[in-house]
């Protein structure tokens, strides 16, 4: 395998299972798709992926007047890659060049002779380089575009791509003093508590990160556990927990928590950063439509199962696997585990209804239908410090967006809504 850049082969790979076979980085991933590689290259593979996915539309743009027919599959990843290299990363020419077409002559009779396309098409885009930057920002798939223009307007949807575009920065929640994470770190206080750092910095590297003084989470996801307010002593239910950022929030609260997710691989990481954070939580693995719990709770936080769409910028390969017929069935999901957790609370008890959507179906409508479902449940506004009145709604629930926050990094988009029956 002598000359063969493991790392962009794997890139490609990834690549071509998003766009020609639906599945999600996350997907490969965890099906060892990144197997045999060292951590840098397991680093800078997924990189590669992320950037070509996050410029599509322009890496597409560059490579339509040098192709007159489609190559095949593994090909055009090659293509796509190699336009990556040179558009985003600056990558030159001679090495971009020369590591793809090595690549293609090790792919065999059915694509090795396609090296004489791939050199001369990533030659022509590096001599074409200049155009790059004139490109228009990459728009969302139409699919996705179409329901968030009905949402939020063109304007708003236009600084959500730039946001996508620009990707996501690293944040941090403290265990403890948030503003001694940041004097250690070098990281940025935000108003919401959040520590926040540059795109790129080595986790594991971190001071306090052996010591279990802070664990990695958006800063928008972050408030849908302070939204809970957890007391010392709560019995606390935290519902589709994986992969853990609010359990470990709530525990640190001191509140008794019951972390339940069905999936056993996710909640796997939960217990590994329980472990290195020295917190307790009672963690079970079970569908939530089934299982029973053998006691009610103080409050419950139910982070949804959605479509994601408001983690477009840091998971760009979302869009091109998701399509509008997934979220029928998962507003159904919702609104089955929203009924189900409702009647897991203790009187006067409290629930957080969260998802990481951009969608008012899967916000704000969502809530809607449960307020006719359950007469006298009513929405609680969510106040927490740092907050912006701009993203509160009208019944005092929460809309975070991409767009918020641009002068900082910007955020996830997320909705959060505390109800009381």
């Amino acid at each position: 395998m002598s000359g063969i850049d493991l790392a962009r082969r794997a890139a490609c790979a990834l690549i071509t299972g998003v766009l020609d076979e639906r599945q999600t980085l996350a997907e490969q991933i965890g099906a060892e798709a990144l197997d045999g590689l060292s951590p840098s290259e397991r680093a800078r593979a997924q990189r590669l992926a992320l950037d070509c996915l996050r410029n599509l539309p322009r890496v597409e743009a560059m490579l339509k007047p040098h192709l007159r027919r489609r190559p095949p599959a593994d090909v055009l990843a090659l293509l796509r890659l190699g336009t990556t290299e040179l558009c985003v990363e600056g990558v030159p020419a001679h090495g971009v060049v020369n590591a793809a077409v090595a690549l293609v002559h090790s792919g065999g009779r059915r694509v090795e002779g396609y090296a004489g396309l791939v050199n001369a098409v990533l030659r022509k885009v590096a001599e074409d380089g200049a155009r790059w930057s004139a490109l228009p920002v990459p728009a969302l798939p139409g699919w996705l575009r179409g329901r968030l223009m009905s949402a939020w307007g063109k304007v708003a949807v236009m600084r959500m791509e730039e946001a996508h575009l620009a990707g996501a920065p690293l944040d941090l929640t403290a265990r403890g003093d948030a503003a001694a994470l940041a004097g250690a770190t070098g990281g940025q206080l935000l108003p919401t508590g959040s520590v926040r750092l540059a795109t790129g910095t080595q986790v594991t590297a971190l001071p306090g990160y052996a010591e279990g003084e802070w664990w990695v989470q958006d800063a928008a996801a972050a408030l849908a556990a302070r939204a809970v307010a957890a007391q010392p002593g709560e019995e606390i239910l935290d519902l589709c927990a994986a992969p853990g950022g609010k359990t470990l929030q709530l525990a640190a609260a001191g509140a008794q928590v019951t972390a339940l997710d069905i999936s056993e691989g996710r909640l796997e990481r939960l217990r590994e950063n329980l472990d290195r954070c020295r917190l307790s939580a009672e963690v079970i693995a079970a569908d939530a439509l089934i299982w029973e719990p053998e006691r009610r709770f103080d409050a419950i936080l139910l982070d949804a199962p959605c479509s994601a769409t408001g983690t477009i910028r840091r998971h760009p390969d979302l869009p091109q696997v998701k399509q509008s017929s997934d979220i029928r069935d998962l507003v159904a999901l919702q609104a089955a585990l929203l009924d189900r957790a409702l009647g897991w609370l203790k009187p006067g008890g409290r629930l957080v209804y969260c998802t990481c959507s951009l969608l008012p179906d899967e916000g704000e409508a969502q809530i809607a239908a449960a307020l006719v479902r359950h007469p006298g449940l009513s929405v609680e506004p969510v106040e927490i410090a740092g907050t912006d009145p701009e993203w509160h709604t009208g019944n005092g629930a929460l809309r975070l967006r991409p767009d918020y926050w641009p002068e900082m990094g910007g955020m996830d988009g997320f909705f959060i809504a505390r109800l009381r029956p």
